[in-house]
């Protein structure tokens, strides 16, 4: 049930993106009074599952879930439909159009994505608000897995700085420490300031993580028990909070965690404080072989104080402008990674396997529109790259023809328009193996 739900809110997500990309090149082509003969959601190669036609234009549904397009007349584009292009230009034809008109047609799709991105985060900011954890309110400072520990953090750090700049967000620590320039974290540590810097190395392993290696610290308190617990069975209640076992002191998540594993096999006493008075009581248990005590605890949510803020109607859409322009330039950051070798980031690049696995398994309209926004910025950023089968190709080629005064021949932009597509479809296929080999055979 959870895939079918993750499986329909992609299909749902990237069909809106998809629809409202192409209606800006369709609404822009009419504007120009271009003959739009086809306006497609998912392609449609020798079939399709639904269309109709109303006045020159087909509109339909393909079978092919792999985007949508608008098949514009006079234009070298997917299709590749040449044959068109042998007949003499007729004036309702793209190729007939002033460049300038031209190039409004082609961008109007990568814009159509970023305003509706940008018009998304300002409704959710009217609705929900903004919940973040200042980095200031993790007390109890950070924990860190063996990741973490390599780049050379400690469990209980405060994080002071990143990339030498102090961090109000502590969603944006794990960003801003991989996509900007210098890659150090600042840190307090019992009262001493250390700098640790990340090499390209430890930038490829951390690409790779499905989770990050930094996060807050927080106690270790039991919110509910998994089936057949030992745990419970032993004496352990709802709102237990362990602060020892066998009296070295454990009150937080990761210490306890790592006493657990230490000490699998092995019975062990536990201090516990309960209730609301927080009476302390021993219980000796007896730690199961794999380590775990077949409890579910309270998240650092539960313990660390959250920043909110409400936004009136008008005053959601400068934050919503404001955080598509960041949302923008993290994503490019985002390609300078995957440019560089050195780091392996072409191997956390991902298909729809991955973009599914993103959605919750159970139906959430915050994380919908949160992540239809995002992938609409993806969107708009993937298209305006200056490749031939994108929307950026023929946008470098416009912008030659302005500059230069003369357009490229047919031929030319036909050879362009299929090594484009050539080389699209390898970037498709890489993105599928990856997914294969993260998702299929690990």
């Amino acid at each position: 049930m959870e895939i079918a739900v993750r499986i329909g809110q992609l299909l749902m997500s990237l069909s809106l993106l998809v629809i409202c990309h192409e209606f800006g090149h369709f609404i822009f082509a009419k504007i120009f009074k271009t003959k739009v003969e086809k306006f497609y959601l998912f392609f449609d190669p020798w079939f399709s599952i639904f269309k109709f036609k109303k006045g020159e234009t087909e509109y339909g549904i393909g079978w092919l879930p792999l985007g949508g397009y608008v098949k514009i007349a006079g234009m070298i584009d997917e299709s590749m439909d040449v044959e068109q292009m042998k007949n003499d230009p007729q004036p309702w034809e793209f190729r007939s159009k002033p460049a300038w008109q031209r190039l409004i047609i082609m961008i109007a799709g990568v814009a159509v994505n970023v305003i509706l991105a940008m018009m998304i985060y300002a409704m959710m900011a009217f609705h929900w608000g903004s919940d973040y954890l200042p980095v200031e309110n993790c007390v109890y400072g950070i924990q860190v897995d063996s990741l973490g520990k390599e780049i050379g953090l400690e469990n209980g750090d405060k994080i002071l700085e990143v990339n030498e700049t102090k961090i109000e967000d502590f969603s944006k620590v794990f960003v801003n420490l991989l996509l900007n320039d210098p890659k150090t974290i600042t840190v307090d540590r019992n009262g001493e300031h250390k700098t640790f810097t990340l090499s390209d190395s430890l930038i490829a392993k951390l690409l790779n993580m499905e989770t990050p290696c930094i996060l807050p610290r927080f106690p270790f308190q039991i919110g509910d028990f998994a089936e057949e617990s030992e745990a419970k069975l032993a004496g352990f209640e709802v709102g237990d909070l362990i602060v020892a076992i066998d009296s070295s002191e454990c009150k937080f998540y990761d210490e306890v965690k790592d006493k657990l594993e230490e000490n699998k096999g092995k019975t062990s006493i536990f201090t516990i404080l309960r209730g609301e008075n927080k009476d302390t009581t021993l219980i000796s248990f007896n730690i199961p072989e794999n380590g775990k005590m077949g409890v579910y605890t309270y998240s650092y949510a539960d313990f660390l104080e959250y920043k909110h803020i409400e936004y009136g109607f008008f005053e959601s859409f400068p934050a919503g402008i404001s955080k598509g322009i960041d949302k923008i330039n993290e994503y490019c950051k985002q390609w300078k990674l995957i440019f560089n070798p050195n780091t392996k980031a072409y191997k956390s690049v991902g298909s729809f396997i991955s973009m599914a696995k993103i959605f919750p398994g159970t139906w959430d309209w915050y994380s919908f529109w949160n992540l239809t926004a995002l992938f609409s910025i993806m969107l708009a950023v993937i298209n305006i790259i200056p490749i031939p089968g994108l929307d950026g190709g023929h946008v470098m080629f416009l912008l030659y023809e302005i500059i230069v005064g003369k357009k490229p021949s047919d031929k030319f932009m036909e050879y362009a328009q299929m090594a484009g597509m050539i080389f699209l479809i390898l970037i498709m296929i890489l993105a599928i193996g990856n997914d294969f080999i993260r998702h299929v055979f690990n």
